[in-house]
């Protein structure tokens, strides 16, 4: 009688879709599979990878694997948004993980007979393989547990990119582990790339570049996370990681330049 009712108890809680988009994460892909195994789904939408990452992904039983041309963030996360079957998402980046007192969070909010539609998760940035505590890190957030129906990634964000939550949003209190930082180049490369996407997002808005988007714009990002923020406590790290996200602001208005003269 016991096994029947857990059971029946079973079929009814409310399911979780876990959702990741991927290129090149040979690297993750395997570790935030596993890390995500309490899902009820795994789906993995992936821009046509060049190394090994759908042949890992295809090599676990519980995860479908959807193969969709890159445009933009946006447009691939509302992609994966169609493909989940179930009420609850989870939308996890390759390189992030769950703890495991955060999932025990997840299921029991989920669980409750009252939830929010959407829920924040605070991330804690590693350096490698050591966290960050400053440099601007030490507050960031991003919705990654909400409810299908109430739910879009606005499509004028094409990185950094916004969901529209119509309904109620709260925080989770567990963070969710961020592993961004490999090495120099690797991150360097994604910030350049995050400033191709974000100077697309400029142009379509109309905006002009100047000297003030030259010069003002990423100093100022770099003093606001390094001193304002406190990066010079992070050390070495927070110089490096500030001063790359500063470089992301840099980098892209030369690119907006050239989009607006073609």
């Amino acid at each position: 009688m016991q096994t029947q009712y857990s059971q029946s108890t079973k079929s009814i809680m409310p399911k979780i879709s876990a959702l990741i988009i991927t290129l090149n994460e040979a690297k993750n892909i395997g570790f935030v599979i596993e890390n995500l195994s309490f899902a009820d789904e795994i789906i993995v939408v992936d821009s046509f990878s060049e190394d090994e990452t759908v042949l890992i992904a295809n090599s676990y039983p519980n995860v479908k694997v959807f193969q969709h041309p890159f445009e933009d963030f946006t447009k691939q996360r509302n992609f994966a948004l169609s493909k989940a079957n179930y009420e609850w998402i989870l939308f996890l980046d390759a390189d992030e993980r769950v703890t495991t007192p955060l999932r025990e969070e997840i299921v029991s909010t989920i669980n409750q007979e009252n939830t929010e539609d959407a829920y924040y998760f605070y991330r804690k940035f590693m350096f490698k393989n050591e966290p960050l505590h400053f440099s601007g890190w030490q507050t960031d957030k991003n919705i990654r547990l909400f409810k299908k129906k109430k739910s879009k990634y606005t499509e004028d964000r094409l990185v950094h990119e916004v969901l529209k939550v119509e309904g109620s949003v709260s925080s989770l209190k567990n963070k969710l582990i961020h592993y961004s930082y490999h090495s120099f180049k690797s991150y360097k490369q994604k910030m350049v790339n995050y400033a191709h996407l974000k100077a697309k997002e400029l142009h379509n808005k109309g905006v002009k570049p100047n000297a003030f988007h030259y010069v003002i714009k990423p100093l100022y990002k770099f003093l606001h996370a390094y001193i304002l923020r406190m990066g010079i406590l992070d050390g070495r790290k927070g110089f490096i990681i500030c001063y790359l996200n500063a470089l992301s602001v840099y980098k892209r208005y030369p690119i907006l330049k050239e989009i607006s003269k073609k």
